[in-house]
């Protein structure tokens, strides 16, 4: 690509269009880029895959010097810097991944002024050697990416990105740019505050993923089976992302999806780092490979054709929550997000909280945070909508594309089964869990029901008329309602807000479980298809896959920074037959033109020759 020191600027739009080969920016992509480039700060919260990184490079570019930008992974640098250099751009990392002689090349090209855009991470800045070096030459603009890394009260918290405020006393005058996916309101004004972002700019885009389809349901014992028929039955041979709460439910799902013939690796912690990188590797190069995973696989996944991610436990909150399923329909395709979950997942996150280092005050934060999601998966109603809301966005309308839009609920007057629950937590002392309660409610009798005595308590057998599911869906919706509180050994125990239930003051309506039907017709109701393809051009789509794929192994990066699945598509849809015709499709910039455009004429030339 040509210097970016030269005295005449490129336009935004002819580096769109040029470089990444794309026709129109999105909302506001176009106001954010124009104010960095003028010399502004800004923060930006815009959802996974709506084209952040689009928002520093393109200035990165347009500006004289070099754009550094922090990124607290390594794989995320190297992908997002194997994309650049398919695109013509001069991009480079400087991470603990490098050996010393790759570390002094690169610095030697940024002394030199030889790079368009420098990913860096935070502890390799912060060294007074970088920041020696980085005040020798010119800086095109700092973007500190994953922003809400610097968060305390976040789940991803990064102790160095508290540090990074020191651009704003080292550089000045240089613009930076503050970007991330998820941050609610408190979570911004951190971020602002903490990296001394006084003056910025907000630019808030939707949360919306309208893409992903969301499906959430009570777990259990079959928990696991529904994986896999959600797999087999909507995904096969599909990319996707499954997440459990414990290392040793990671290895057990992985080796029950292997089992049944899925491509399915484990990735946590505890594996060796050769093997994670290994997996994570196949994942990244592969388009069937599905992750079984820990939170330790996550930030950073720019792989765009995950198809799905499913979560076989809570995770610890609504912005997790959008963390993780933002991962799949980069590309903007169809995707879906899966979830089954259990009262026990509360159990064991609320004893991973109480048993944590954190102060009172996070303590409590978290425990809201919990709780919020919880009131998510047991809702009646859209959850996109409830999604949007906790992020600020109190407008929207129902999605129609959630399992409560497609297939909603039924909802039962549970006023009495609701004081029954209550009233046998009371009598039997508020030191019980949901078990042994269900247990008193429905009359069984067992060694534990005779050794307290509850065969005798004036709620044993009242509840006989509802199965345990039933009870355990009163109890789920009792506890996410906040008339329950989960001790700390399981025990549930009473609210001051129970009170005008127990009173008879208030009605209860709750939903009624119905896992059997709900599973049925999540198959019944396929994700909104991407363009349909005619059978000749569906045949093209997966040649010009196999041709992507000896493209990227022959350059040793992941194909999908070759090409995305959502460019082969317009191809094979579009059938182009000379260069011009090609370089209009989304996606292919002038160097990639140059690079494969006439591999993939020739591609599509066979195809019309074999149809």
């Amino acid at each position: 690509m040509t210097s970016n020191t030269t005295a005449v600027r490129p336009e935004p739009r002819a580096l769109l269009r040029g470089v990444f080969g794309y026709h129109d920016f999105r909302p506001p992509q176009e106001a954010i880029i124009d104010h960095l480039i003028a010399g502004g700060k800004a923060l930006v919260v815009m959802p996974t895959g709506s084209g952040k990184s689009l928002c520093y490079q393109i200035p990165s570019l347009a500006r004289r010097g070099t754009g550094i930008v922090v990124s607290p992974l390594i794989a995320l640098m190297h992908d997002q810097v194997s994309a650049l250099v398919q695109s013509g751009v001069r991009a480079a990392t400087l991470n603990s991944s490098l050996d010393p002689a790759a570390l002094r090349t690169t610095e030697t090209q940024l002394a030199a002024g030889a790079l368009d855009l420098l990913y860096i991470a935070p502890e390799r800045l912060l060294q007074e050697r970088t920041l020696d070096l980085l005040g020798r030459i010119d800086v095109a603009l700092f973007a500190i990416d994953e922003a809400h890394c610097v968060s305390q009260w976040g789940h991803d918290f990064r102790p160095e990105y508290l540090q990074l405020n020191v651009l704003e006393r080292r550089f000045p005058g240089v613009p930076r740019v503050a970007l991330t996916a998820t941050a609610d309101e408190r979570t911004q004004r951190e971020i602002i505050d903490r990296l001394e972002l006084t003056g910025a700019r907000s630019f808030i885009g939707s949360f919306d993923r309208p893409n992903i389809r969301y499906l959430i349901g009570a777990g259990g014992d079959d928990a696991r089976r529904a994986l896999l028929e959600f797999i087999t039955g909507r995904h096969p041979n599909e990319a996707g992302i499954v997440y459990c709460l414990s290392r040793q439910r990671v290895e057990q799902v992985a080796a029950w999806l292997a089992g049944h013939g899925i491509a399915a690796l484990p990735y946590h912690a505890g594996l060796d780092a050769a093997t994670r990188a290994a997996h994570q590797k196949r994942f990244q190069n592969e388009d069937n490979v599905v992750i079984v995973a820990t939170i330790a696989f996550g930030m950073g996944i720019d792989k765009p054709n995950v198809r799905f991610v499913a979560h076989l436990n809570l995770p610890r909150s609504i912005e997790a929550y959008y963390q993780e399923t933002g991962r799949a329909g980069r590309d903007g395709q169809p995707a879906e997000a899966w979830m089954r979950y259990g009262l026990n997942d509360v159990v064991v996150l609320g004893r991973m909280l109480r048993d944590s280092t954190a102060g009172d005050e996070r303590k409590r934060l978290e425990r809201q945070k919990l709780e919020a999601l919880l009131a998510l998966c047991e809702q009646a109603t859209c959850r996109r909508q409830t999604l949007l809301s906790y992020f600020g966005e109190k407008d929207s309308a129902p999605c129609g594309n959630c399992d409560n839009c497609l297939n909603p609920p039924q909802v039962w007057d549970a006023t009495e089964a609701a004081r029954q629950a209550l009233s046998c937590v009371h009598r039997s002392g508020q030191m019980f869990g949901v078990n042994h309660l269900i247990d008193v409610l429905r009359g069984r009798r067992n060694e534990r029901i005779d050794k307290f005595g509850h065969q005798r308590l004036s709620t044993y057998g009242i509840g006989a008329a509802l199965a345990a599911g039933e009870w355990r869906a009163v109890y789920r919706q009792l506890i996410a309602r906040g008339l329950l509180a989960i001790g700390e050994h399981g025990e549930l125990k009473l609210t001051a807000a129970c009170r005008p239930l127990l009173r008879g003051e208030v009605e209860l309506p709750l939903c009624r479980p119905a896992p059997s039907t709900r599973r049925t017709s999540e198959r019944a109701a396929p994700s909104p298809p991407a363009a349909e393809l005619t059978a000749a051009g569906a045949a093209l789509f997966e040649a010009l896959r196999r041709l992507r794929l000896q493209l990227a192994r022959a350059r040793s990066v992941p194909p999908y920074v070759i090409f995305h699945d959502s460019t082969l598509r317009e191809i094979a849809h579009q059938r182009p037959t000379t260069l011009d015709a090609l370089s209009a499709i989304p996606g292919i910039g002038a160097h990639k033109l140059e690079t494969y455009g006439r591999q993939v004429l020739a591609e599509i030339s066979r195809a019309a020759e074999n149809a």
